[in-house]
């Protein structure tokens, strides 16, 4: 008797213990079940309760009015803790029909970054016939694309392809699994070089990195956006803020890919960045209004590619 009783209760705190979650609640009042594994004060990281082995989310800590903990305690957050004041300032006017934001969201798992545009390192060449603005159609010295992120004076920014693939980070799976070094969050050409010190020293070859080695064939100078290019692109596809999302700048850069040629973006869909997050995952962006913008997906995974040039 004294064992069916303690197997009872053995069971019992299991499955006490596998129920356990705490329970997020955004400024949108929107519920998220979860396991919150860090706090810091910009933002919340997370893994779902239905996927507690599945990828890390991350979300501002701006966009989080409150946790209740598993234990019963609840944390509430002060309000926009994690907008800068201009966009804070944004939230408030009513938005007029183009200014409205989709409510779908991504197609693909959701998680970090902030919602102002981040800093880029600085271009290595100069346009001559300036100044440029996001959604202009670029062709000039053999670099064709459209212009997808501008520095304040139009001269300098990135221009990204014309076409994009759904294609792996690596091919590299469990059990050879391996860290490339590939850190950088802000120049996809750094990471580029590091990948190919890389290769060179472990005898591997392109094809064993099909999204690097697919942005490397447009030609010199053309790479895979580190995480903080992907997340400026983003910004810039919606006319400079995710705050508030302009329908006319997101047409004016589609219509240019599809004037030109090109495909134009998927909002709803994630693409890979050049920056690695650890020896089996990379850092993916998408271009929707509704945060988190980013998430870290197995890099054997095939997710969308689009290569970027500097100007």
């Amino acid at each position: 008797m004294k064992k069916t009783l303690l197997f009872v209760w053995a069971a019992l705190g299991v499955l006490a213990s596998a129920s356990a979650q705490d329970l997020i609640v955004r400024r949108d009042s929107a519920r998220i079940e979860a396991r919150v594994t860090e706090i810091s004060p910009t933002e919340i990281r997370y893994k779902r309760a239905s996927n507690p082995d599945g990828p890390t989310y991350v979300l501002p800590l701006g966009d989080v009015r409150s946790i209740r903990y598993a234990n019963g305690e609840e944390e509430v957050f002060a309000p926009a803790a994690a907008l800068h004041p201009a966009e804070a300032l944004a939230e408030a006017p009513a938005k007029t029909p183009d200014e409205a934001p989709e409510s779908i969201p991504p197609t693909a798992p959701t998680a970090p970054t902030e919602t102002s545009a981040p800093t880029l390192p600085e271009p290595t060449a100069s346009v001559p016939d300036g100044p440029l603005r996001v959604g202009d159609y670029y062709n000039r010295n053999g670099v064709q694309g459209i212009v997808c992120y501008v520095e304040a004076n139009g001269q300098h920014g990135l221009v990204i392809s014309l076409d994009e693939a759904m294609l792996p980070w690596s091919i590299f799976r469990k059990p050879d699994l391996r860290t490339v070094g590939t850190a950088s969050a802000n120049d996809g050409l750094e990471n580029m070089a590091t990948l190919e010190r890389y290769i060179e020293a472990n005898n591997l070859s392109w094809d064993d990195f099909p999204a690097f080695k697919w942005c490397r064939s447009h030609g010199d100078g053309w790479y895979l956006p580190a995480i903080d290019e992907l997340l400026a692109i983003g910004h810039g596809y919606h006319g400079g803020s995710r705050v508030r999302s302009s329908r006319q700048a997101r047409n004016r850069f589609n219509d240019a890919l599809r004037s030109h040629g090109g495909k134009r973006m998927d909002r709803m869909v994630y693409y890979f960045s050049s920056t690695e997050k650890n020896d089996r995952e990379a850092l993916t962006s998408h271009l929707d209004l509704q945060p988190p913008y980013l998430v870290e997906i197995p890099k054997s995974s095939k997710f969308l590619v689009r290569a970027v040039h500097r100007f």
